[in-house]
C-alpha cells in the first residue's frame, strides 16, 4: 500500500479506515437501511466502532510524532510506532473494492512513466449531465463519490447533486465532507475551549476523551490578536508584538498546549500574516494526494472570509465555529445543494482602475442580483486579464454581496500563481494533471461547452471606474468622482446608512486643537485613519506596489500626510515586506507615516487601537463627523472605531491619495490635494500610478524565492512565542480565576438523553430590532467600553482598564462575552424609541437596563426570552458567539424577515429556534411592539416537525400570526432535538 508523505497523511489513513470499517463490517442488505430504524444496522455500527476506536486510539498517539519529510517511510515510522497498524494496512489496501463507486477508481499516469496516484473519475460514470455543471457543482459530486459509503454519504446523495439542474431549485439537502477546516485565533480560541471542554463531558459520562480530536487536517493562524497600538515608528512591529503577547499570553498558551493536545492540528504562530493570505500563498493544496489517492482540495472556515481561497479554485466558505467543530470530528456537513450565478466577464480594466474598484462594482451588482446561499461562478474571456490576486480580491467579498462562495475555476492562471508562490514544478504538474482528467480544468484556449447556471450576469470590466464604499456597509459604491457629492448628502441625510443628520448650522463647524504642540484642526469629513490592512488587499502586489507609488510621487512632489491621521500598513503576509523593500516603495511608504505595523488583522476587526487623545477629544467635544480609509472589508458602524462615524473601504493606492488629503470631502478631477514643495497645487492625477507603472514594479519586485523563504520558517515562530510554556495533559486544566479562558457550562448537567423538542411559553421580548441588524451588533467585537457590564466584571476581578484588552482576545471566557453579546454602541432597539446603545427595557418593570442585566432578570425569575428582527438578520462576520451569547442570555428564539445564512445555523447549532414572518409581514406591520408576551406552538415530538413548516406564535394580547420554522434540514431538527450541535456530536461518539 502506498502512503503519501503529505502532512494530512496520517488523518486521511485514520478517517479511510472509518470509512473502510463502515462498508467492510456492514453487511450490504444492512447499509441500505435507515440507520435511525435499524437495530441490526446500529450493532454493525457498535462492532466496526470498536475496531476503528482501537486503532484511532493507538494511531492518535503516534500521527503527531510523525516526521512527514523524513527519508523513512511513513509505512515504516508508523510500523515502529505501533505493530497493530499492519492489520489495518491490509484490511485498508481492500477498501477500495468495497467501495460503491470502485468501478471509477483511474490511475492518473505521469509523463515519464509510473503514476501520481490514483482518483475517483467524473468522466468514467459517462453520464452526460456532468459535463454541463458548474465546476464548482463538480467539486461537491468527486467529493460525495469519493465519500460514498451508503452510510454518512449515500448514492442517492450523489445522484441528487449530479442532476442539479433539476434538484437545486427544490432546496435538496445534501452531506459534504470538506478536505480540511481552516481556523483564526479569535473563533479558533472558543472552537479549541469547546474541544477541551467536550473532552471533560466525555470523560464525565466515563467515555474515551480521545474520541474528541479532529480527524480531518485543521490549521489555527494566529493573526487578529494584533493592535495597531504604536504606529510611524520604524520598531512599529517589534514593539506591537511586544504588547499583543503581553496581553494574550495566556489565549496563546492556550492554543500552543491545542496543538499537542489534538492531533492533526497545525497552530501558525503570531507575525506570521493574515490567515487568508497564509491559506492561498501556503495552505491551499488545490489537489490533495493523500495515501496515493487524488482529490480536490476543499476547506470550510471560522472566518467568514475564507472564500478568499475560491481564487486559487479552491472550494471553500465560511461556517460559524459550531459546525467546524462538527467537521473536525468526522461528521458530515448537511447543506442545501445551493444555486449557481455564473458571472461572465469580459474586455479589459482601464488604465488607473484597481481590482478593488472591481471587487466594490462587482459587490454591488451581485448584493443587487440577490445571491444569499448561492455560489458564485466567473468566467468568461475576461478571465485571462485577471490576476491570481484580483481574483482572490473579488472571492474574498463574497461575504459582502451575500454569496456562500465566489469561485474562479483552475486555469492556466491559477497555475503560474503555484509556481510564483513556491510550489514545486511536479506538485504543479500533479495539479494540472489531476484537474485535466477530471473535467475540473478551464482551459480558455481551447472551445468552452457551455454550463448550466441557475441565473447569470455580466460585466464589462473596461466599464469598471474608481470607486470607494461607505460611509457605513460595504455594499454602498460610490463612484470617486460623486465622492464629494454624495458626502455632502450623507451629512443632511437623515440618520440611517447614508445619513448622519447634521444640523445646517453645524455643517462647516471647525475643530482646532493642539498636537504635539502645533495647531491642528478637524472638520465633517476630516480623516483620522489611513489604514492599509485586511486580507482583501494585502494579498495584492499590484494594489500594494501601488499604494507605494502614490506615496514615491507625494514625496518627490512635497506632500506630507497630516501627523495627526492615524496612518498604518499591515500586510498579509511576510512576502508582502520583502517585494516592498525590493522595489525601494517601503522607505516612501515610512515618509508618509505608513510604517508596517504587524502581520494580521487589524482595523478591519476594530484593532485599530486608540486615537491620540488630542485628537480624540477634539471629535468628541465638537460632535465631528471623523473618517476612516481603510483598505478593509468592512465599515459597519463602530467596527473600525467608535470615533470614526464615517468608514470608507478603498483601495491601498486610495488609501494613501485620502491620508495626502486629509479629507473624504473633496472632488479629485477639480480640487488640488495639497501644495507641493514648489508651491503649486498638486491633483491627484500627478500622484496616481499608470497600469504600466504598477504592471513594471510587481514583474520587477514580486519573486518566487520570496514565498519559499517566507513559508519554510513560517512554523518555527518567533522567540516569545517559543518561549511559551504549556502542560502537555489531554485534559486542560481550568483555572477559574481566568478572565481569558473559562470552562463554559454547555454541558453542565447533560445525559445521554436529549432534551427533546422545546416550544416558547410566555416569553418576554428581549429586543425588537430593524433591518441590517449584523453579527458586529450582536457579537462582543473591538473595545470594551469602560461603563459596560463586561467592564464592570473585569473590574471586580481586579483586571485594570488598561488590561481589558479586546473582546475577541477574550472570546474563551463565556462570562465575559455573554456581558458583550449586544453591547455594540451603535445598536438600534425600537423598545428604547429612538435612543441608541446597548440597552433594552425591562418589560414587567419598565426599567431601562444594560441588556446582559435584563436577560439575567428574565433569567432569574424563570422567563423565557425572544428577539424580533428586521431582514438580513446575522449579516457579516460568521461569529459563533453572535449564537452563543444569545443562548447564554436565555433566548430561546428569534423571529425576523430574514436570516444571513451561516447565522441562522449557528442559531440551530445553539438550540435557539429560527422563525421568519410570512412575506409582506413583520413586527411592525403585525403591530408588534414588544412589549408582549409570546408562546410558539411547536409539536411535542422531533418527529412532528419538517424542515420549513409553518407554526402559529400567539401574544398574551390576543394576537395571532404565523411564521415558518428555519429548520432547514433533518440534520438540524437533530441537533434541535438533542439541545445543540456539540451535545449532539458527543451523544453519537459515546454511542460509537
Amino acid at each position: 500500500m502506498y502512503i503519501s508523505t503529505s502532512s494530512s497523511a496520517a488523518s486521511s489513513f485514520l478517517r479511510a479506515t472509518s470509512s473502510y470499517t463502515r462498508t467492510r463490517f456492514f453487511p450490504s442488505s444492512l447499509r441500505n437501511l435507515n440507520p435511525a430504524s435499524s437495530s441490526a444496522l446500529n450493532n454493525q455500527r457498535s462492532t466496526a466502532s470498536v475496531v476503528v476506536r482501537s486503532f484511532h486510539s493507538s494511531a492518535s498517539r503516534w500521527c503527531h510524532r510523525l516526521d512527514w519529510r523524513s527519508p523513512l517511510s511513513l509505512r515504516a515510522q508508523i510500523r515502529a510506532f505501533n505493530p497493530v497498524t499492519e492489520r489495518f494496512q491490509k484490511q485498508f489496501a481492500t477498501m477500495a473494492a468495497e467501495h460503491p463507486f470502485k468501478e471509477v477508481l483511474t490511475s492518473l499516469p505521469k509523463p515519464g512513466g509510473g503514476e501520481f496516484g490514483k482518483f475517483y473519475s467524473l468522466p468514467a460514470l459517462n453520464d452526460p449531465r456532468i459535463d454541463k455543471l458548474p465546476y464548482s457543482i463538480r467539486i461537491l459530486v468527486e467529493s460525495a463519490v469519493r465519500n460514498c459509503d451508503n452510510f454518512q454519504v449515500k448514492k442517492e446523495d450523489v445522484e441528487k447533486i449530479i442532476d442539479w439542474e433539476n434538484t437545486s431549485p427544490k432546496q435538496v439537502e445534501i452531506p459534504f465532507k470538506p478536505a480540511r477546516v481552516l481556523l483564526q485565533d479569535f473563533t479558533g480560541v472558543p472552537a479549541v475551549v469547546d474541544l477541551a471542554c467536550m473532552r471533560d463531558a466525555m470523560n464525565k459520562l466515563g467515555s474515551d476523551t480521545s474520541k474528541i480530536n479532529p480527524l480531518v487536517p485543521v490549521d489555527l493562524v494566529i493573526d487578529h490578536s494584533v493592535q495597531v497600538d504604536v504606529t510611524r515608528s520604524e520598531n512599529a512591529v517589534q514593539e506591537n508584538m511586544e504588547l499583543e503577547f503581553r496581553r494574550n499570553k495566556e489565549r496563546f498558551s492556550f492554543l500552543k498546549w491545542g496543538s499537542s493536545a489534538f492531533h492533526n492540528m497545525l497552530v501558525v504562530p503570531p507575525g506570521s500574516g493574515i490567515v487568508h493570505q497564509v491559506n492561498l500563498e501556503y495552505l491551499g493544496r488545490v489537489v490533495f494526494n493523500t495515501n496515493g489517492t487524488l482529490y480536490p482540495d476543499s476547506v470550510v472556515g471560522t472566518d467568514s472570509h475564507t472564500t478568499m481561497i475560491d481564487g486559487l479554485g479552491v472550494a471553500g466558505w465560511g461556517v460559524g465555529g459550531i459546525e467546524a467543530e462538527a467537521a473536525m470530528l468526522g461528521q458530515p456537513m448537511s447543506m442545501v445543494l445551493p444555486g449557481v450565478v455564473g458571472f461572465k466577464l469580459s474586455g479589459k480594466l482601464r488604465n488607473g482602475v484597481t481590482a478593488t474598484d472591481l471587487v466594490l462594482t462587482v459587490t454591488q451588482m451581485l448584493r443587487k442580483h440577490g445571491v444569499v446561499g448561492k455560489f458564485v461562478e466567473f468566467y468568461g474571456d475576461g478571465m485571462g486579464e485577471l490576476s491570481l490576486a484580483d481574483r482572490a480580491t473579488i472571492a474574498n467579498m463574497s461575504p459582502e454581496y451575500g454569496a456562500t462562495m465566489g469561485f474562479f475555476p483552475v486555469d492556466h492562471v491559477t497555475l503560474q500563481y503555484l509556481k510564483l508562490t513556491g510550489r514545486s514544478d511536479e506538485t504543479v504538474a500533479m495539479i494540472e494533471s489531476y484537474l485535466r482528467a477530471n473535467k475540473m480544468f478551464v482551459d480558455y484556449k481551447e472551445p468552452q461547452q457551455e454550463r448550466v447556471y441557475s441565473s447569470y450576469l455580466e460585466l464589462n470590466l473596461a466599464e469598471v471606474e474608481p470607486c470607494v464604499s461607505g460611509p457605513k456597509i460595504p455594499h454602498d459604491r460610490v463612484p470617486l468622482k460623486e465622492m464629494k457629492a454624495d458626502w455632502n448628502s450623507c451629512l443632511n441625510n437623515k440618520v440611517g446608512f447614508k445619513g448622519f443628520a447634521v444640523p445646517k448650522e453645524a455643517l462647516e463647524k471647525v475643530a482646532k486643537f493642539s498636537f504635539d504642540g502645533k495647531p491642528a484642526e478637524l472638520k465633517h469629513g476630516s480623516v483620522v485613519i489611513a489604514a492599509i490592512t485586511s486580507c482583501t488587499n494585502t494579498s495584492n502586489p499590484s494594489v500594494m506596489l501601488g499604494a507605494g507609488l502614490v506615496a514615491k510621487k507625494a514625496c518627490e512632489l512635497g506632500l506630507q500626510v497630516k501627523p495627526w491621521i492615524k496612518t498604518s500598513l499591515a500586510p498579509g503576509s511576510g512576502v508582502v515586506t520583502k517585494y516592498l523593500l525590493q522595489s525601494g516603495l517601503q522607505e516612501y511608504l515610512n515618509k508618509q507615516g505608513f510604517h508596517i505595523v504587524g502581520y494580521g488583522c487589524t482595523t478591519c476587526i476594530g484593532n485599530s487601537g486608540e486615537l491620540d487623545e488630542s485628537v480624540a477629544s477634539a471629535i468628541s467635544e465638537n460632535d465631528i463627523i471623523a473618517a476612516a480609509v481603510l483598505s478593509g472589508n468592512r465599515n459597519f458602524e463602530g467596527r473600525v472605531h467608535a470615533l470614526t462615524r464615517a468608514n470608507y473601504l478603498a483601495s491601498p493606492p486610495l488609501v494613501v491619495a485620502y491620508a495626502l488629503a486629509s479629507t473624504v470631502d473633496i472632488d479629485f478631477d477639480k480640487e488640488p490635494i495639497g501644495t507641493g514643495k514648489d508651491g503649486k497645487s498638486i491633483f491627484f492625477k500627478d500622484i496616481w500610478p499608470s497600469t504600466e507603472e504598477v504592471a513594471e514594479a510587481v514583474q520587477s519586485s514580486v519573486l518566487p524565492d520570496m514565498f519559499r523563504s517566507t513559508y519554510q520558517a513560517i512554523t518555527k515562530g518567533n522567540p516569545m512565542w517559543n518561549q511559551l510554556q504549556v502542560p502537555s495533559s489531554i485534559l486542560y486544566t481550568w483555572d477559574p480565576n481566568s478572565t481569558y479562558i473559562h470552562e463554559p457550562p454547555y454541558f453542565k448537567n447533560m445525559t445521554m438523553e436529549p432534551p427533546g423538542v422545546h416550544g416558547v411559553k410566555d416569553a418576554y421580548c428581549l429586543l425588537n430590532f430593524g433591518d441590517s441588524i449584523t453579527t458586529d451588533h450582536i457579537s462582543p467585537a473591538g473595545s470594551i467600553h469602560k461603563d459596560s457590564p463586561a467592564a464592570k466584571f473585569l473590574l471586580d476581578r481586579g483586571v485594570e482598564r488598561k488590561d481589558f484588552n479586546s473582546y475577541g482576545s477574550r472570546r474563551g471566557n463565556d462570562e465575559v462575552m455573554a456581558r458583550g453579546t449586544f453591547a455594540n454602541i451603535r445598536l438600534v432597539n425600537k423598545l428604547l424609541n429612538g435612543e441608541v446603545g446597548p440597552k433594552t427595557i425591562h418589560v414587567p418593570t419598565g426599567e431601562k437596563l444594560y441588556v446582559f442585566d435584563a436577560a439575567m432578570r428574565y433569567k432569574d425569575a424563570g422567563h423565557d426570552t425572544i428577539v424580533l428582527a428586521g431582514a438580513e438578520y446575522g449579516s457579516g462576520s460568521s461569529r459563533d458567539w453572535a449564537a452563543k451569547g444569545p443562548m447564554l442570555l436565555g433566548v430561546k428564539a428569534v423571529i425576523a424577515k430574514s436570516f444571513e445564512r451561516i447565522h441562522r445555523s449557528n442559531l440551530v447549532g445553539m438550540g435557539i429556534i429560527p422563525l421568519c414572518f410570512k412575506s409582506g409581514e413583520d413586527a411592525d406591520t403585525l403591530g408588534l411592539t414588544g412589549h408582549e408576551r409570546y408562546t410558539i406552538d411547536l409539536p411535542n415530538k422531533i418527529s412532528d416537525i419538517r424542515p420549513g413548516q409553518d407554526v402559529t406564535v400567539t401574544t398574551d394580547n390576543g394576537k395571532s400570526f404565523t411564521c415558518t420554522v428555519r429548520f432547514d434540514t433533518e440534520v438540524e431538527l437533530a441537533y434541535f432535538n438533542n439541545g445543540g450541535i456539540l451535545p449532539y456530536v458527543i451523544r453519537n461518539l459515546i454511542k460509537q
